[in-house]
């Protein structure tokens, strides 16, 4: 087999390339990062010394970057669904609205749960209010930008966009609750959480809930 994936399941990045691999059935062997597994840390690191995943190794090319990733996987391991549509305009909204779930609400939930992660209350209530703003000003817009749509881009299909809002989602709703005030975002992360992809992901996770800094709720 040469495609290898190295990452957490608990992790959002990770569960975004999880996402366009089980769309399109690719094969690939998964090799988590953690004190159970310390070969494939020091694998990992030395291939991509900047410590960060999920990194992709396809043969002796690696290939780091969520969306680079995906897009890498299109070219090289295609299958029936394409995540970045050919149409020049299309993809770019959809590179558009992966960088804006990427940026916005991903890293967002990201600064709370690195504050929780201090261990210091302080940090903590200062990374849940900074996220707090944030996010419902990226609620607000999503309720906007998602009405009439089944996906994330108008008149395209499950894309690229998709895969990274499912993760971004999911953690933010943890860290923030999405409130009543934002039916169309509740009801398109819930078509997200029923998409058999995403489905999958959150189910391999599970037993990781613990981990969640902020107190995972009981439920999804």
């Amino acid at each position: 087999m040469s495609l290898a994936l190295y990452g957490h399941p608990f992790s959002s990045y990770t569960q975004k390339v999880l996402i366009a691999l089980y769309e399109n059935g690719i094969p690939f062997e998964f090799r988590s990062i953690g004190p159970e597994t310390p070969q494939h840390s020091a694998e990992w690191l030395r291939r991509w010394p900047l410590g960060k995943f999920p990194l992709l190794v396809d043969g002796e090319r690696n290939i780091v970057e969520t969306s680079i990733i995906i897009e890498y996987l299109q070219l090289v391991h295609p299958g029936p669904v394409r995540l970045l549509p050919a149409a020049p305009m299309a993809a770019l909204d959809v590179r558009f609205l992966d960088r804006f779930f990427d940026l916005h609400v991903m890293n967002v939930v990201q600064h709370a749960v690195g504050g929780a992660l201090t261990g210091d209350p302080v940090k903590r209530q200062e990374g849940l209010a900074f996220a707090t703003q944030k996010l419902e000003l990226a609620y607000a817009w999503l309720e906007g930008q998602l009405a009439g749509r089944t996906w994330a881009v108008a008149g395209a299909d499950f894309t690229l966009a998709d895969c990274a809002a499912a993760p971004s989602l999911f953690y933010a709703d943890w860290t923030h609750r999405i409130s009543e005030a934002f039916p169309v975002l509740r009801a398109y992360r819930a078509r997200l959480l029923a998409r058999p992809s995403f489905a999958r992901a959150v189910e391999e996770a599970r037993s990781f809930r613990p981990l969640f800094p902020l107190g995972a709720p009981d439920r999804d």
